[in-house]
């Protein structure tokens, strides 16, 4: 039996993907205006970049339990195996709310073949764990072939992004407002990963040229196998930008275009990362297919 993908909006794929590949898509929640809205459904980032640089403070939640138990109980039913792709369980308590969700359906369905997966991972980083096993899926490949790769994929997925203003990480409080005052002063332009799962501060760059060669310097360092793979660039309504930083990789590691994707920073984490971020995703150990 075909195995079902599922994902959160974070993962930052289009619909386009969704559709070809057959991936199930479950939004999170964008606040705005005092409306709610579904991530990438009724509401899409460019509007959200659009309302921050007026001033606006968008907010986000989780992925209801309800939504969560109405998914599995309909597989569940049918004993189809569903693979559930999460968005970190450090920056949301989505995963944790679909593993209480996926022990309620067991207790009335005890072999029903539901997987929940934290990735740890965020953004295009967890969209490219995604696409990969939708992929191994369409392939006919096993609901545990499908499962170890979606935990291989997902441990060595690296994550390396800048922001363009302070401010936005000071709201989500990331970092403390005298550093963001600072930081703003000197034009810092911070550079980040995911460690665990765990937004984390990597360093300090003067200036902002200088953060796309530090980039790729990281992925020197921390890539491997490069022209193997593919790499994920995702960014805050910025596209020129992450199209020069596909230029720069194709140019330094002998990759070719069309093994870099390019996405847009989805509602919910443009909303705490803010417009004019640059996101770089890529294998710090790509596995053999």
């Amino acid at each position: 039996m075909a195995i079902q993908i599922l994902t959160d909006s974070s993962c930052d794929l289009t619909l386009e993907q969704f559709s070809e590949l057959d991936i199930q898509i479950a939004p999170l929640t964008v606040h705005l205006d005092g409306q709610d809205y579904e991530d990438g459904v009724t509401i899409q980032a460019k509007t959200v970049y659009d309302a921050m640089r007026q001033g606006k403070a968008p907010k986000t939640s989780q992925i209801s339990p309800q939504t969560f138990k109405e998914i599995f109980t309909s597989h569940a039913k049918e004993n189809k195996p569903l693979v559930y792709i999460a968005f970190s369980s450090q920056l949301s308590g989505t995963y944790q709310t679909a593993k209480m969700m996926e022990q309620e359906v067991k207790e009335e369905y005890p072999d029903a073949p539901i997987h929940v997966i934290d990735t740890k991972c965020a953004s295009l980083g967890q969209g490219l764990v995604v696409l990969h096993a939708a992929k191994l899926a369409k392939q006919g490949a096993s609901v545990d072939e499908v499962v170890n790769a979606v935990k291989y994929q997902s441990e060595h997925m690296e994550h390396i992004f800048t922001v363009d203003d302070l401010e936005y990480l000071k709201r989500g409080g990331r970092i403390s407002k005298a550093q963001a005052f600072v930081g703003t002063l000197l034009k810092v332009k911070p550079l980040l990963h995911v460690d665990d799962g765990n937004l984390v501060p990597l360093e300090k760059i003067r200036g902002s040229k200088k953060v796309l060669s530090r980039m790729l310097e990281l992925m020197e360092e921390r890539g491997l196998d490069l022209t193997n793979q593919t790499i994920g660039i995702s960014h805050g309504d910025d596209l020129e930008r992450a199209e020069q930083l596909s230029k720069m990789i194709q140019d330094k590691f002998n990759v070719s275009e069309n093994q870099i994707v390019i996405e847009m920073v989805g509602s919910v984490i443009g909303a705490h990362s803010g417009p004019g971020t640059i996101a770089l995703f890529f294998s710090n150990k790509p596995k053999p297919n």
